[in-house]
């Protein structure tokens, strides 16, 4: 792949005030949640926070990995990790050695994803399941879901060929899994991230863009979700709301949001899908969402004294602001 790998050269952070680490938000996994996720009680009226990104510790050079862990350090909240977390092939050293003394002191906080790195070794991503225990969800499949405040939250495997996952398309079991997850989940704000992305302006579309995820994501749209966090290109960039088939859609769209920007490096990007709004391929960083009971905002956090930024806010399709 034509990319340009640029690791951070400077390990000067930027001094970003936010308050110490605190404990995870989201409700404690068990390791039956993701197949039987229970639906949320009375709607919370606390506003939470969700922080995070892919593709992070690449043992080849940790410099991108440490400098973004220094953001989450003092960022209180739970952590998403969507995916390739531990290069170049997700072993148990890898994790061990790489993960481990960077993003890994946020290991009991951390809601994490599989990324096709996970499946370097022969197996189904067995040294990922060893490392996070009941935090991953079923061995072998991966996919669970999880509340904190409002929001309901899905962590998917988007590695629809890998073994035991068993495909992405209709009727597969992650797609009904997923269908009576959301069913059971009606009437309140839900994100859901993993690894691939359905749209995405790579240079290279069979890397970037994963249409095998369409039966999910109109799994999502029908359910009137919010946003989809992804990574898998080593960059960020953020879509306008929009459905399944690409088309923009203010109302009821899903905001897609690729941010691989965890530290492993950097890829450049092609020419701009339709829809796509802010791009950058030059900076590590983190998503901070802060999602309140009716709207969401997020913030893109970068490290290494990198300048790029965004930010905005949403109003969740579920869950109308009273008047």
């Amino acid at each position: 792949m034509l990319s340009l790998r640029k690791p951070i050269t400077a390990l000067a952070l930027l001094a970003i005030l936010y308050c110490p680490n605190a404990a995870a938000q989201a409700k404690p996994a068990s390791p039956h949640q993701s197949a039987e996720s229970k639906p949320a009680s009375a709607k919370p009226t606390e506003t939470v926070t969700l922080i995070g990104a892919g593709d992070i510790a690449g043992c080849k050079n940790l410099e991108g990995a440490r400098a973004t862990a220094a953001l989450i350090d003092k960022i209180p909240g739970t952590v998403f990790a969507a995916g390739d977390l531990a290069y170049e092939k997700g072993s148990p050293a890898d994790f061990r050695n790489c993960y481990g003394p960077t993003w890994g002191r946020f290991k009991n906080r951390t809601r994490p994803a599989l990324g096709n790195h996970e499946y370097g070794l022969p197996g189904p991503a067995n040294a990922y399941f060893q490392y996070w225990g009941a935090q991953a969800g079923p061995v072998g499949k991966g996919y669970y879901s999880y509340d904190i405040g409002a929001w309901h939250i899905i962590a998917l495997n988007t590695n629809c060929t890998a073994e035991g996952v068993g495909g992405c398309a209709s009727g597969s079991p992650q797609e009904t899994w997923l269908k009576e997850d959301l069913a059971a989940h009606s009437n309140v704000c839900i994100l859901a991230y993993g690894h691939h992305a359905l749209f995405s302006s790579g240079i290279f579309k069979s890397h970037a863009v994963h249409p095998e995820l369409k039966p999910l994501w109109q799994d999502l749209y029908a359910a009137h979700a919010d946003l989809i966090l992804a990574g898998h290109e080593h960059s960020y960039e953020r879509f306008a709301p929009q459905d399944p088939d690409g088309h923009v859609d203010p109302k009821n769209g899903i905001r897609e949001i690729v941010v691989g920007t965890g530290g492993r490096s950097h890829d450049l990007l092609g020419f701009a899908l339709a829809n796509s709004e802010v791009r950058d391929w030059s900076a590590y960083g983190v998503i901070k969402l802060t999602l309140a009971p009716t709207s969401y905002t997020w913030e893109f956090i970068p490290a290494g004294g990198a300048s790029f930024q965004d930010s905005g806010s949403g109003i969740c399709h579920n869950v109308q602001p009273s008047l």
